[in-house]
């Protein structure tokens, strides 16, 4: 199964061929003081390719973007029914969440109904809370236990590339970007479990199925939309409140949802559209990934006035010094894309 902790290229011929677009301007006074370089791809109906910018056939990890198809795996072994999870549990499960009070009670009510306790969470202590439950991906890890006891797993293994709740989480996940599992380049993610790599093009397919549920097995497609539909119902249960991901979610109203993940990816499925659309802030900046989205977003012409007022303050974000007083933005260039 895939190559865990390998590299598909060599790291110097990797990092040479990763290159965006000149994308996002942090603004100081008069002055662009720096640049954020962005590779993005979107996709429609068929695979057509919708968007394209910087390298988008470079594998990159996804990250926390992958997250709506990890509690999707778990949907598929039946944990919703066999342990009456309910629609905020489900989106904690896809959450990169604050571990916001209503958060940590999510994640406790999945354990309590798995028969399992916080001591049961391997994703380490988020600082500076020395409380694994408040890791921001404890939502996630609760969803992989539940998995594991649908199918009779070994808990205390769960984020061992070799416990069959790993294989069939990347197995799924290998499905969703059109690959196969074997072929999957494989690292360890922050909170410990295996992370895979793909190409931003094979990402955006992920989305782009994500969004449309074409030509899936009806099974599959079940799940996903029971994951979509608990994202929507519940964005800041797998965000936080006031974080871009449930802004985005709740602007849009249920046609859209979106899913950030560490080193400056971010991912969306347009589900009216049908359109998958991921990106990559090339140095990993997370301050740079709100305003890249939603350039590409309206590069595709898929954001609304509406929408852009809702969602106002990630597009331009201020910049601070350390009293509090605004000096400068970060924003997308203008024109930067089509």
């Amino acid at each position: 199964m895939g190559h865990l902790g390998a590299a598909a290229l060599p790291v110097a011929v990797t990092l040479q061929l990763i290159s965006g677009k000149p994308l996002v301007a942090v603004v100081r006074g008069d002055l662009i003081e720096s640049v954020h370089n962005v590779a993005g791809c979107a996709v429609g109906a068929g695979g057509a390719l919708l968007l394209e910018f910087g390298a988008v056939d470079v594998p990159v990890y996804l990250r926390s973007s992958a997250k709506p198809f990890i509690a999707a795996a778990a949907l598929l072994a039946g944990v919703v029914e066999r342990f009456g999870l309910e629609q905020r549990e489900v989106a904690v499960m896809a959450a990169s969440h604050e571990g916001e009070p209503f958060h940590i009670e999510a994640v406790r009510s999945i354990l309590r109904k798995i028969g399992l306790d916080e001591s049961a969470l391997q994703c380490g202590p988020e600082p500076p809370r020395d409380e694994q439950i408040a890791n921001n991906c404890s939502g996630k890890h609760a969803g992989i236990l539940a998995l594991c006891r649908a199918i009779g797993s070994d808990p205390m293994t769960y984020m061992e590339p070799d416990n069959p709740a790993q294989e069939r989480i990347l197995r799924f996940c290998a499905e969703m970007s059109g690959e196969r599992l074997e072929d999957l380049v494989l690292g360890i993610d922050g909170c410990g479990i295996p992370v895979y790599a793909t190409t931003l093009r094979n990402a955006a397919r992920s989305y782009q199925r994500f969004a449309s549920l074409d030509g899936l097995d009806p099974t599959v497609a079940a799940a996903l939309r029971t994951i979509r539909d608990a994202m929507i119902a519940y964005p800041e249960y797998m965000s936080g409140t006031g974080q871009f991901d449930a802004t985005m979610i709740r602007a849009y109203g249920g046609s859209l949802v979106c899913k950030g993940g560490a080193e400056g990816v971010y991912a969306a499925a347009l589900i009216g559209a049908g359109i998958g659309l991921v990106i990559k802030v090339i140095d990993g900046s997370e301050r740079a990934r709100p305003a890249a989205a939603i350039a590409a977003l309206g590069a595709l012409g898929a954001i609304s006035e509406e929408q852009r007022r809702d969602v106002a303050r990630f597009e331009r974000r201020p910049l601070k010094n350390k009293r509090g007083r605004i000096v400068g933005e970060i924003r997308a260039l203008p024109g930067a894309l089509p």
